[in-house]
């Protein structure tokens, strides 16, 4: 049987209170279908417009491979000028994508072509607006932000496949030590359950983003993301209300991030292994208790 995902509610617009009583404060995702209706990037964002503004611009590229144990997470397989990367995710199916990438530094005048749904809620890391570019069949590796923001993640070009957990499966779902990420060894879309049986049972939720569609991530949530076309999306990030949350962003950043890091320079292969030993052994503990019920 595997994973138990359900649909994730759709509306093609909400109003403030509606969006805080029923998602916001229980924090459950939303997918906003007219979110974005009257952003001008939604129809100004072309390929072509993007490889016209940023340009020759070199970029580090990312696959799908296993993180090597050796390097920071995160770390990039390869690079190619920008405009031939945008050639390349649209011509053909390719792992590589871009992570994190900060284009307004590189092109100002795109933050002209937005609007932050500050009518939904406060809180906006305004310097933070992000972008994320893949070919068909790039994968982003199953993870929550270690900075733990809400997240309005907005789809354009092509349609993409996204599956979500709530934070509380994270023993279930093999979740490293010191990490805010999973094993690397099981297909998220069809898990062998008989190799890592912790994840029969673990409800999620299922999403396919196509142009223009915005999904709201409440803080915390794992996701795994699919590049079903050539694509890119936008990430708008904001900070939850509640200070125990913040001091537990600094708490990940300071700690979770550094130290991990730290341990797989110093110790590589040996320290890769242990914490997959370590997140076996929870997993297992996990499922023998019926958690996280």
């Amino acid at each position: 049987m595997g994973f138990i995902l359900s649909a994730i509610d759709t509306v093609d617009t909400i109003d403030a209170a509606t969006f805080k009583k029923n998602y916001l404060d229980p924090r459950r995702p939303l997918v906003i279908k007219g979110l974005t209706g009257n952003w001008p990037a939604i129809n100004k964002w072309t390929p072509e417009y993007l490889k016209k503004v940023v340009g020759q611009k070199v970029v580090p590229l990312y696959d799908n491979s296993k993180a090597d144990p050796s390097k920071p997470i995160n770390s990039a397989a390869a690079q190619m000028p920008f405009d031939d990367y945008i050639d390349l995710i649209m011509a053909q199916p390719t792992e590589l994508r871009i992570f994190f990438f900060n284009i307004f530094k590189h092109a100002p005048e795109l933050l002209n072509d937005l609007i932050l749904p500050k009518d939904l809620m406060g809180g906006f890391i305004e310097s933070m607006p992000a972008m994320f570019f893949g070919g068909s069949n790039s994968v982003t590796f199953l993870h929550y932000d270690i900075d733990l923001p809400h997240i309005f993640h907005t789809h354009f070009h092509g349609n993409k496949h996204i599956i979500l957990f709530e934070n509380k499966w994270k023993e279930r779902l093999y979740c490293l030590p010191n990490a805010t990420y999973a094993l690397e060894d099981y297909d998220v879309a069809n898990p062998d359950t008989k190799k890592f049986p912790a994840l029969e049972g673990v409800k999620g939720i299922e999403v396919f983003l196509e142009h223009g569609d915005t999904l709201f991530m409440p803080t915390g949530y794992w996701h795994w993301m699919k590049y079903l076309d050539g694509g890119y999306s936008l990430s708008l990030r904001a900070w939850d209300a509640s200070l125990t949350r913040k001091a537990a962003s600094l708490y990940n950043l300071a700690i979770k991030g550094g130290l991990d890091s730290a341990l797989k320079m110093a110790f590589k292969g040996d320290y890769a292994k242990y914490r997959e030993r370590v997140a076996v052994k929870r997993a297992d503990k996990a499922l023998a208790k019926g958690r996280p019920y």
